[in-house]
């Protein structure tokens, strides 16, 4: 008879279990898109019984939305210890447009996309993910100006923020179906520059007492 020490608790047992599920969900969405992603197809890839799946998440829709805030909020822990690694400086701005560019092309940005395009026609997905993607938009601007160390108090900074967001969606978009990484490095290039001044306070503002043109 397994003793105390030995025995898992069930409470464990069940996270583990909801952390296999959200995690094959985002696999098959990837692979399969979000038509080939039915419960039955992820519980199997998962190892999990179609009960204890239905258990935890009894729609494909509370299954799909629940893994994409599960692996949303582990990006956003990972892209918070990415960048405390970086050095400070005036080359910190360039990595960190760097870090979120890179989370607009990976797997969790292939998922989410497969959900907004299939939200267009589902109404069950798109009331559990308007709200979802509400949050997720908050946060994400949130965590940019977190990591951008900036004052969005300053006119034109959340503003500079938020076309920075949106820019990078669009080139995550764009390379869905081509590599577009030339296309995207150049304009990555051109846009931190821009964003460094916008950034940047009282840039572009004469000094007090220097000399200005008459």
């Amino acid at each position: 008879m397994p003793t105390a020490s030995t025995r898992v608790p069930q409470q464990e047992r069940s996270r583990a279990t909801q952390a296999r599920l959200l995690e094959a969900t985002v696999e098959c969405l990837v692979e399969h898109g979000w038509s080939g992603t039915t419960t039955t197809v992820v519980a199997a890839r998962a190892g999990v019984s179609r009960g204890a799946q239905l258990h935890h998440y009894p729609t494909k829709a509370a299954l799909v939305t629940a893994a994409v805030t599960h692996l949303t909020e582990r990006r956003a822990v990972e892209l918070r210890t990415e960048a405390a690694a970086l050095p400070a400086g005036p080359r910190r701005l360039d990595r960190v447009v760097d870090l979120l560019a890179a989370a607009f092309t990976g797997p969790l940005f292939v998922a989410a996309l497969e959900l907004w395009v299939a939200a267009r026609t589902d109404a069950e997905l798109r009331d559990a993910l308007v709200p979802l993607e509400a949050r997720v938009g908050r946060e994400m601007h949130r965590l940019t100006v977190e990591l951008l160390g900036v004052d969005e108090r300053r006119p034109g900074v959340r503003e500079a923020v938020q076309a920075t967001l949106d820019l990078l969606r669009g080139l995550g978009v764009a390379n869905l179906l081509s590599d577009d990484s030339a296309r995207r490095a150049a304009l990555l290039h051109t846009w931190k520059r821009q964003l460094a001044t916008l950034l940047t306070p009282d840039a572009g503002r004469p000094t007090p007492g220097s000399a200005r043109p008459h």
